[in-house]
């Protein structure tokens, strides 16, 4: 995992994890990445100190443990996923269409989840089209 150092456009900062270099670019560029305070999609990287691991440091690195608290948090988050999942209709790339359709009442309303580029993402929002991304788990992707 990469840790960096992030700040929104209104000065807010904060941290991101990602599992490797190119996940910040991929989230940030498909409207993924906002500020957790603002929700502003103007998110860049600060620079941060080179951090060099003595061996003390990698020793009291590998020691650490996820808490009882982050467990029981990322339990909750993995257990929110797979019920949206199991109680939507996966409409793959017709998801910009479909959610114009049920916001406009031309078919019937229920939950559905699919794919949308970035554009086909500010749209929907531009048109007060309700609409959250699904997170990306570790488990995911590992």
């Amino acid at each position: 995992m990469i840790r960096y150092a992030l700040i929104c456009d209104k000065g807010h900062d904060f941290e991101g994890w990602f599992s490797e270099s190119g996940d910040f670019d991929r989230q940030k560029a498909s409207g993924f990445l906002s500020c957790p305070a603002c929700g502003s999609l103007e998110v860049s990287k600060v620079l941060m100190a080179p951090s060099v691991s003595t061996a003390r440091q990698k020793e009291a690195v590998h020691a650490l443990a996820v808490t009882e608290v982050q467990k029981a948090a990322m339990a909750k988050l993995k257990e929110a996923v797979a019920s949206i999942r199991a109680n939507s209709e996966d409409v793959g790339e017709r998801f910009p269409e479909e959610a114009r359709k049920i916001h406009y009442g031309e078919a019937e309303a229920r939950g559905i989840i699919g794919e949308a580029s970035i554009a086909e993402v500010k749209a929907l929002v531009d048109e007060g089209i309700e609409i959250a991304p699904l997170p990306v788990l570790p488990d995911d992707v590992n």
